[in-house]
């Protein structure tokens, strides 16, 4: 892990100005937006909700593409390709939502023994929904507790063999096979990988936290914010928060790139050693 954090480096010291605009393009400014548009997510209704709705999603996809693009260019295989690294992003968008997607699917549905169990225990499901509110037996809830434990474990474990998915669609131009050959290829470096995970979230975490809080509560002082529409310190708040989320979101797509070009080595390694 230690080579690949120092390759992920190296990339984005040397490439920065190649970077960076993308960073700008589909990283700060969708984030910036979305951000801003968040106090009136909950209010919206009818047509407005759908059309706030549309906004969003077409900014999660840029923000994907963006992703996608720093990826391929991270892979460095762009020039023997001939093509761009957005052109190819673009063209392998399609089949690495619908890989996405399918795993959100199959994470929700991970979900889904809770309100079963809830209702098994007697507990009203639609009004805990409605309110919030609503006493549980102390069994059930250490048992859901347990649950969710237990999911949390699994989803970092997949997360952590499925962790070089999108490398896998954009270089070997796979699309659910992405998954078998990512389940391959991270055999024996799963707590690895998990510790990177941990670590990488933590950090990111606090720091959107800390520049969430700081920020937001010195501008709210400062300019006046209701929390209940979109004001001038909230649009601030978002650019700040933006900016340090941007920071961030530029390292897993470089780190996922040159993870999957060490395990690819390391494969190959081993199979001329298997054929020797």
């Amino acid at each position: 892990m230690g080579s690949v954090w120092d390759r992920t480096a190296e990339f984005l010291s040397d490439n920065l100005g190649a970077v960076l605009p993308i960073a700008l393009l589909t990283f700060f400014v969708p984030m910036s937006i979305l951000r801003s548009l968040s106090p009136i997510v909950a209010t919206a209704s009818g047509s407005l909700a759908l059309t706030v709705g549309a906004i969003e999603l077409a900014l999660v996809v840029a923000v994907f593409w963006g992703m996608l693009t720093i990826t391929v260019m991270a892979l460095d295989f762009v020039s023997a390709a001939g093509q761009t690294a957005p052109s190819i992003a673009t063209r392998r968008l399609l089949p690495t939502l619908l890989v996405s997607i399918a795993l959100f699917v199959v994470s929700l549905a991970a979900l889904q023994p809770v309100p079963l169990i809830l209702i098994a225990a007697g507990v009203d499901v639609e009004a805990a929904a409605r309110t919030g509110m609503v006493a549980i037996p102390r069994g059930t809830a250490w048992l859901i507790v347990g649950y969710f434990l237990l999911v949390a474990v699994l989803f970092l474990w997949a997360s952590a063999r499925l962790s070089v998915v999108v490398p896998v669609i954009l270089r070997e131009k796979k699309s659910f096979g992405a998954l078998s050959r990512s389940w391959r290829l991270t055999r024996g470096y799963a707590l690895r990988i998990i510790g990177v995970l941990i670590l990488y979230a933590v950090v990111s975490l606090v720091s959107a936290l800390a520049a969430l809080t700081v920020f937001g509560s010195i501008l709210s002082l400062i300019l006046g914010n209701d929390g209940d529409t979109i004001s001038l310190a909230s649009v601030l708040t978002s650019i700040v928060v933006a900016a340090v989320q941007t920071a961030f979101m530029v390292i897993p797509p470089v780190f996922t790139a040159k993870l999957y070009v060490a395990l690819t080595a390391q494969a190959g390694l081993h199979q001329n050693e298997a054929a020797v």
